[in-house]
């Protein structure tokens, strides 16, 4: 099970979370899989604050499936009363299963019909609570196998260009001194007009976008993480320009400056 929050703004506040690394069996198509548990006290609500991974997400939801385009921005959601989610964070490979314009979906969250998955997946995780609580959690596994073996009997066979969509993601989200096109093109010896096509295709977003949005989540990690590092250093450590160039992309993209968030984080950790 994968422990990382990173992408995640205020791990403290978050309800019961598990990842799942994805099997061999779709290793191609997920990255991880993601499960929240929730229960919230009548009349209180969870605010979950994301800068979500340059990913399109696969969601089951009760009675509801979900496919959710890349983000451009921070976002939230509200979570009250009692429910869960199972979610897969889907590999650039993966997502001409679901559309053929992952860039039309941006900020965007459609339904799907997928009966199978659905209730699949639902049958895992609507265990009666009385065995949930004794079930060691065995529930989430379940619920995850559930969604392997559906994936898995779609018998798809990632191409060679959707292949290389994966490569492009795992370079820039692993390779932190990756801070320019050129240098993810010159990584794969491929052209940055090819990165630039598949990067639009398979994922929705620019590789530049994926780019900041990678050194994004370093910064707010790093941040949140060692309250006392001077944020001038993290700057200059993911490749900004200086202290200023960090402090507009916090303000454009998530709504705050980097100080404001260290704040938040010390101050409100709950």
């Amino acid at each position: 099970m994968e422990g990382s929050f990173k992408g995640i703004l205020y791990p403290a506040r978050l309800p019961t979370f598990h990842r799942f690394p994805a099997p061999a069996s779709v290793a191609d198509l997920v990255q991880w899989f993601w499960i929240p548990e929730w229960n919230i006290e009548p009349g209180r609500s969870s605010r979950q604050h994301v800068i979500a991974y340059p990913a399109s997400n696969l969601v089951v939801q009760g009675d509801v499936v979900e496919f959710s385009g890349p983000t451009t921005r921070a976002a939230y959601r509200d979570l009250t009363g009692q429910g869960w989610a199972v979610g897969a964070l889907l590999r650039p490979a993966a997502v001409p299963l679901f559309t053929d314009h992952p860039g039309a979906l941006r900020d965007q969250e459609v339904g799907m019909v997928l009966e199978g998955l659905q209730r699949a997946v639902s049958a895992a995780m609507t265990t009666p609570s009385v065995e949930i609580m004794h079930d060691g959690g065995t529930h989430r596994e379940r619920a995850v196998e559930a969604f392997v073996a559906w994936l898995v009997s779609l018998e798809f066979v990632a191409s060679e260009e959707a292949l290389l969509a994966n490569r492009l993601v795992d370079v820039i989200t692993s390779e932190p001194d990756m801070i320019l096109l050129e240098d993810v093109a010159s990584r794969l010896a491929v052209s940055p007009r090819t990165l630039q096509r598949i990067a639009g295709k398979y994922v929705g977003l620019s590789p530049s976008a994926l780019i900041r949005r990678r050194r994004l989540q370093d910064a707010a990690e790093r941040t949140r993480s060692n309250p006392t590092a001077d944020l001038a250093a993290i700057a200059v450590e993911l490749g900004y320009a200086d202290h200023a160039h960090l402090t507009n992309d916090f303000q454009k993209y998530l709504g705050f400056t980097p100080s404001g968030y260290r704040k938040a984080v010390g101050g409100n950790p709950g």
